[in-house]
């Protein structure tokens, strides 16, 4: 595997069985989804733990985002491989067919909360579907403390101590780790965040769960501690417009830990950019991307690496189509 060329990577989703799951990732990736219970995240691209996602075509097929780093991850990340131990991000698609826990994600310096090998967990989600009545809990209302939310869960009325949104599709949220947030049910939608499994139940809606017959394990104490609450709420990111006419490029979020964009065409553009590793999420329609004179599809709930060293590509659509475009970000990696 050393030196097998590198090229424009597809990866095999890993799925995960939720209790608030449902089974509408199945007609957004456009593949049958395992078994029958309620799924409620496919795991894209990951080099999360015991769940690395494999390459599903070519030369590298089978082989583990986690094999392909440690091989050499210069080739994957570029000049910035030696401040990584891992590949930096891990990228999702979202089913909540239930309304998500209300819970808070510590960030990199609440080292004594971090299990070992895990780091914070910084997010931004873009919503693909979302019922008339669902709802978004993304921060705390102005002027609530730590004794305030101990009360409200007390009190049983968490909800009304959070900020809550009407989504709607094509929606993207940032999610600044320390953020008390939940997403409601009725919601589709795809995540990047910082390569982290770590999250502390705040409150639970007072639900069991049906297969033990118990409420769920909450985390409150740890959630508190890490909850940052001279944070604002966070409603909607207002995209930036970088390139207009028939290739619309807007920026989504600029993080210290990763980027996100949304482009917009139906004429071939470069996706990527030369030196850096950078991913491509197919949203609608159908495209190919050319490297090295061979062609490789992407289309709807398709999720593409494009290694450092494979760099920009040239993307051709085959009529309207929208993607998202994914990089790590410029400043320090860990």
């Amino acid at each position: 595997m050393d030196r097998l060329p590198l090229y424009p990577l597809h990866f095999e989703a890993i799925y995960k069985n939720t209790l608030w799951g449902g089974r509408r990732l199945e007609g957004l990736l456009g593949r049958p989804l395992p078994g029958g219970d309620p799924v409620g995240e496919a795991w894209v691209l990951s080099d999360q733990g015991d769940h690395p996602t494999r390459v599903t075509h070519g030369p590298l097929r089978g082989h583990t985002l986690r094999q392909l780093m440690e091989s050499d991850a210069s080739r994957i990340l570029g000049p910035r491989a030696n401040e990584a131990h891992r590949f930096p991000l891990l990228l999702k698609f979202l089913d909540a067919r239930d309304t998500l826990s209300v819970q808070v994600h510590p960030h990199d310096k609440h080292v004594h909360l971090l299990p070992q090998g895990q780091r914070g967990k910084t997010e931004a989600w873009v919503v693909l579907h979302a019922d008339p009545d669902s709802r978004i809990y993304a921060g705390l209302k102005p002027g609530l403390g730590a004794d305030d939310l101990r009360r409200a869960l007390r009190d049983r009325t968490v909800a009304d101590c959070l900020a809550t949104y009407t989504p709607r599709v094509g929606d993207c949220f940032f999610l600044p780790a320390g953020t008390v947030h939940a997403l409601g049910g009725g919601v589709v939608l795809f995540e990047v965040q910082q390569n982290s499994d770590v999250t502390f139940r705040l409150y639970d809606w007072d639900r069991v769960d049906a297969k033990t017959g118990h409420p769920r394990q909450l985390h409150v104490d740890e959630a508190l501690a890490c909850t940052d609450f001279a944070s604002p709420p966070t409603g909607p990111v207002r995209p930036i417009a970088e390139a207009e006419g028939p290739v619309q490029r807007e920026r989504l979020v600029c993080c210290p830990y990763f980027q996100l964009w949304r482009v917009k065409t139906s004429v071939p553009f470069r996706a990527g950019a030369p030196g850096r590793c950078r991913v491509l999420v197919g949203l609608e329609g159908k495209a190919e991307l050319t490297h090295q004179g061979r062609n490789y599809p992407i289309e709807k709930g398709d999720v593409v690496l494009l290694p450092a060293e494979v760099g920009a590509v040239d993307c051709r659509p085959n009529g309207a189509a929208v993607f998202l475009e994914c990089g790590v970000a410029d400043g320090e990696i860990a």
